[in-house]
């Protein structure tokens, strides 16, 4: 039950309608009896650094999840950023410090790791192919390539974007081939679609879809809707397929650790960190 001495959490993004964090949060902090709720806020992306400036005002907000489009914008609007978020260049959690500063990092790609592990699906010597470069797709580069993957193919509208992001995993990891593709994803292990293509109905595919085949696993990024029409097109063709929902199953745990809280500490504030 919400109260007046209940924390806030956030949600932040444009659109909002389809993120599944304040469930699964809400969920974490009633099963726990942590005092806090979590709640989505729409900020367009114009209003973005108005949008921070109303967060940081909230002197019980303790931190707040940033998913599209505003992951790399708020990475140069936070304070301090983790190690990940550094190498990434975009944040998806951020936490307010005991001082009010805001630090951030990017826990996507070790949720989606995380997510594939939990499901069976094992990554390590395996060829990778992502549709799209932006802060969820290097998310999950860097992340996959921690976790021993062998190749890496990255496909995206700029072409420029996608071969900065394959050198930077190549400068971290040395030993992960990468390559720009094309939008054929054969020849790889597992398809990724890492683009907000597939939120709404009528968008296209990020990728040809047409072309995957068995023993490959397509997967998602997005959480809403739960099974999307890129998933639908590849179990129609015989893929396995792996939905967005495991990406935020599988970062629940690491986000709830950088906020400070756990089942045996209830409610943590900022000032306490």
């Amino acid at each position: 039950m919400v109260a007046g001495n209940s924390r806030l959490y956030a949600i932040i993004g444009d659109p909002i309608a389809h993120v599944r964090t304040p469930l699964v949060f809400n969920a974490y902090f009633a099963a726990h009896e942590i005092a806090a709720v979590c709640v989505p806020i729409h900020i367009r992306p114009e209003d973005l650094a108005a949008g921070m400036a109303g967060l940081k005002a909230i002197a019980n907000l303790d931190g707040f999840i940033v998913t599209a489009p505003h992951k790399a914008r708020v990475a140069q609007m936070v304070e301090r950023l983790g190690q990940d978020g550094a190498l990434v260049g975009a944040v998806n959690t951020v936490r307010r410090e005991a001082d009010g500063s805001y630090s951030g990092t990017m826990l996507d790609g070790h949720g989606f790791v995380a997510g594939l592990a939990g499901a069976g699906h094992a990554v390590r010597g395996r060829s990778i192919y992502i549709a799209g470069a932006g802060g969820a797709a290097a998310a999950l580069a860097f992340a996959l390539a921690a976790a021993g993957i062998r190749a890496l193919t990255v496909f995206n509208r700029t072409r420029e974007r996608a071969e900065d992001l394959l050198a930077r995993v190549k400068a971290a990891f040395p030993a992960v081939e990468v390559r720009f593709g094309t939008r054929d994803p054969r020849g790889h292990d597992i398809a990724v679609n890492a683009t907000p293509l597939g939120l709404e109905p009528g968008d296209g595919f990020s990728f040809d879809v047409a072309r995957a085949e068995p023993p490959m696993l397509v997967a998602e990024v997005l959480m809403k809707p739960e099974t999307t029409a890129l998933l639908r097109a590849a179990a129609a063709r015989g893929c396995a397929i792996h939905q967005g929902k495991h990406m935020l199953d599988g970062q629940r745990d690491l986000m709830m650790a950088y906020f400070g809280l756990a089942p045996d500490v209830g409610t943590r504030s900022a000032a306490a960190r």
